[in-house]
């Protein structure tokens, strides 16, 4: 078999293995995918099972969320049956999990490929529903995102030596150096025309949310995938990676950051309007 064939064949047979609940979530069984990805001993599986959880919590997630126990009826040679522990597995912590494999089985090369196009093919259908909403919905969306990939990007950077207050105001002034070009954070809070009281996220439109999640993402999986030590270091990397942000809008012929306008209405303010409308009317 061609090499485009054989993946072919492992993507059917990650398909194959797939549930579906009633609430339409899908999910692997642990014990289903080990054979699948090349592991036909248990106990070495859970070893990268185990490094996959810790990835997933290290990226700000509750693994819970993506790994939780659940038994499994096996048949013994003798035709009797006994029940074992298994793994119900989320496409996210099957990703993970393929990312943490040996990396000489070509079947984790093809479950990498796999789990990453599920993914994209998700994003895709989530691109066409943003696209649905108005701006204060999407401004929301993203502000929501932006908090909870900040999360991730505490972690990362606390692993990385960015431990006091003042060191992680210092990390994320670097990020919006980069992707600001050069100004930093009271220059964006001026520029903006804001009260001391008002953050600098609350009073960003869609657009300038969406860099700056980019950002965010892009600089908390560099911290960890390069496993980046210092202070100095990491804030290196989040105003280079701002900077290729930058790069990258400018490339695309967009609007610099500082030059997209500002709201009107805050994120407060949208949140509060979004309440009123829902509370019944007294």
């Amino acid at each position: 078999m061609s090499p485009d064939e054989i993946a072919k064949a492992h993507h059917k047979t990650f398909e194959e293995i797939r549930h579906v609940e009633e609430n339409e979530a899908e999910y692997w069984l642990a014990r289903e995918l080990a054979p699948v990805l090349g592991y036909g001993s248990w106990d070495r599986f859970t070893g990268v099972i185990e490094k996959a959880a810790i990835a997933c919590k290290n990226s700000g997630q509750n693994s819970d969320d993506h790994f939780s126990y659940t038994e499994k009826l096996i048949w013994l040679g003798s035709g009797a049956t006994r029940e074992v522990q298994d793994l119900k597995l989320s496409r996210y912590a099957c990703y993970l999990i393929v990312q943490n494999g040996d990396p000489t089985k070509p079947v984790i090369a093809n479950g990498q490929t796999y789990f990453a196009i599920q993914t994209r093919r998700q994003e895709i259908g989530d691109e066409k529903a943003f696209a649905n909403l108005t701006e204060d919905q999407r401004r929301l969306m993203l502000r929501h995102d932006m908090a909870h990939h900040n999360k991730a990007l505490v972690l990362a950077a606390k692993n990385a030596g960015v431990e006091t207050s003042m060191d992680y105001a210092i990390f994320q002034n670097h990020g919006y150096q980069g992707l600001y070009g050069g100004l930093g954070a009271k220059d964006i809070h001026a520029r903006k025309g804001l009260k001391k009281s008002q953050g600098i996220l609350d009073h960003m439109g869609s657009t300038e949310l969406a860099a700056n999640l980019f950002r965010a993402t892009q600089t908390e999986e560099k911290l960890r995938r390069d496993e980046i030590k210092g202070k100095i270091a990491a804030n290196k990397v989040h105003r280079d990676v701002g900077a290729k942000v930058r790069q990258t809008i400018k490339d695309l012929g967009g609007t610099m950051p500082e030059n997209l306008p500002t709201p009107d209405k805050s994120i407060k303010q949208i949140e509060s309007a979004k309440k009123k409308a829902l509370s019944p009317e007294e």
